[in-house]
């Protein structure tokens, strides 16, 4: 599908079949899909929210869980520690280790089991010899999971209680998260005593474990509901979107009769109505424009033929005028003169006129039969020697190239090269004009260089404008019509080929005519470069050259 400003392309749609693919498909769906971006960035910034919020919540119930367990072990070693303390500071000792033996006995089996643990111990803190002082009791290998900063600090300080997190053994050989509080425990008559309670936090841990998992859980789940919602809107905002993109590209292609589809009474069934009138309007403006250029073309058709009629009287009539213009005055010989050469300028417009004119209509048919490039531009330079004669132009022919015949209308083809010629033989300033002819596998081509002023950016944008002239005030010595590029260009592009132009102020310029050969179909490229590029020697410097001997095709040569 083609439209005019160039083919309307349909972009190959991403597989996801090969993942190795799905990098390329992601840039691919992130730069060409409007649903794909916006559910892209919504879920992860929705999945970030999330993970933000799930990792606060997981660490604030953590906290939360430990520190209410420290407080109830704090608790509950302090409640069996002063028990124990209250049966030592009521026993009455007397000197007897074994007295204060039974006393330590019966404080474990009692006061200490107040602190819900079975894992504790009792270290002294003195090394002092005593009699009657207890060896330290360990119970569940405690003592070995003390850090010396902590059973320093109980040491120090005999009012206060301290805690440390630990990790416990288990039976299986593992370990699970635990605290240990210590205070000072003073026996009668032995001393001060270093007195560690250890509690394990299983049962936090699994609380917290099943926490955690119900919160990835519910935020995953959170995650996909969000995708899921966010497409569903997505969808119904980005499908009308789409429609109208669609819409807007066959439009732009030459469908004139698509329109979209209208429902509701939302913004996008007011941008549906809108673009609807709008696609009415152009249609309307479009197809008045055809009518009327349908018209015009008629009439420049219908006018030209008419004219054709009694131009051909008057030029008969203009052509006995100047044959027997000698016999006339000198006035009356100028005006015959004038006559004639003005007839002639008029009938050559006609011809350009009905030739555009058929352009227009869409009804010229090409009559190709093989042709030999560089043969038919060395007869065009031969009979224009003596126009390049009277301009003092010299006329070199360079071919490497194009000699093997390549299907293409010969008269066509020739009226181009006339053309490109007659005009740097004009515009040449007397300079050298040459011409080269070459080819390559898919094309031939033919150029036209001539050293003459050139033009400007913005004219050379305007050569092939119907009517246009570079420098109207330019003299002119032959009688264009204003036409012959229009046409030329119309012959190249009715080839299937290109006609292209360069041209620089001081410098000249260049035309290139590309044809294709076989039907192939061209390429950016061409076998004559439309840029010239550094042309070398000044133009002072260029000297006359001799007549190149063109092979025949009987005899060969290169292609």
């Amino acid at each position: 599908m083609t439209s005019a400003t160039g083919p309307v392309r349909t972009a190959a749609l991403p597989t996801w079949r090969e993942w190795r693919a799905w990098p390329d498909n992601v840039r691919y769906a992130w730069r060409r899909s409007l649903r794909f971006r916006t559910l892209a960035v919504t879920l992860g910034l929705t999945a970030l929210t999330i993970l933000v919020a799930l990792v606060w919540m997981a660490l604030a119930i953590q906290n939360d869980l430990f520190e209410s367990r420290v407080t109830q072990v704090e608790a509950s070693a302090q409640q069996a520690t002063l028990a124990a303390q209250t049966t030592l500071d009521s026993a009455s000792i007397e000197g007897n280790a074994v007295a204060l033996q039974n006393v330590m006995s019966d404080v474990q089996n009692t006061q200490f089991r107040q602190a819900a643990t079975d894992i504790y111990a009792l270290l002294r803190i003195s090394s002092a010899p005593s009699v009657v002082a207890p060896q330290d009791v360990e119970v569940g290998g405690l003592g070995a999971l003390l850090s010396p900063d902590l059973r320093a600090a109980v040491a120090a300080d005999p009012d206060h209680q301290y805690w440390q997190s630990i990790s416990l053994p288990t039976d299986d050989g593992g370990t699970v998260p635990g605290v240990v509080v210590g205070q000072q425990l003073v026996l009668p008559e032995a001393g001060a005593y270093e007195l560690y309670f250890a509690y394990d936090l299983a049962s936090e841990a699994s609380t917290l474990s099943f926490v955690q998992a119900t919160l990835w859980g519910v935020g995953l789940a959170l995650v996909v509901l969000i995708g899921a919602i966010s497409w569903f809107v997505l969808r119904s905002v980005t499908v009308p979107i789409g429609q109208a993109a669609e819409t807007s590209a066959k439009l732009a292609a030459g469908d004139l009769k698509v329109r979209l589809p209208v429902q509701g009474e939302d913004e996008f069934a007011t941008l549906g109505r809108s673009f609807n009138a709008m696609a009415d309007s152009i249609e309307s403006q479009i197809q008045e424009l055809a009518e009327l250029s349908l018209v015009q073309q008629r009439f420049v058709s219908d006018v030209s033929h008419e004219l054709r009629t009694p131009l051909t009287t008057i030029r008969l009539a203009s052509d006995m005028l100047n044959d027997q213009r000698t016999e006339f005055d000198p006035t009356t010989a100028r005006a015959a003169e004038l006559l004639h050469a003005q007839v002639q300028r008029f009938e050559m417009l006609l011809t350009d006129l009905l030739e555009i004119s058929r352009y227009d209509a869409g009804s010229v048919q090409l009559e190709t039969e093989p042709t030999s490039l560089a043969h038919l531009a060395e007869d065009v330079i031969a009979s224009m020697e003596q126009l390049a004669d009277q301009h003092g132009t010299d006329v070199r022919l360079v071919a490497p190239g194009g000699y093997s015949p390549v299907d293409m209308d010969p008269r066509r083809v020739r009226r181009i090269v006339r053309n490109l010629l007659g005009n740097a033989i004009e515009h040449g300033e007397g300079r050298p004009i040459v011409v080269t002819v070459d080819s390559d596998q898919r094309s031939v081509a033919v150029g036209v260089r001539d050293f003459g002023l050139g033009m400007r950016a913005e004219e050379v944008e305007r050569v092939f404008d119907r009517f246009w002239r570079a420098d109207p005030s330019r003299k002119r010595t032959i009688g264009g019509t204003g036409l012959g590029l229009s046409i030329a260009l119309g012959d190249a592009r009715l080839h299937g080929g290109r006609l292209a132009v360069w041209s620089e102020l001081g410098r000249g310029t260049n035309f290139v005519l590309t044809l294709p050969r076989g039907g192939a179909r061209i390429g950016s490229s061409s076998p004559i470069a439309v840029d010239p590029g550094d042309d070398g020697a000044p133009l002072d410097d260029l000297g006359l050259t001799q007549p190149i001997d063109i092979p025949t095709a009987g005899r060969g040569g290169p292609s």
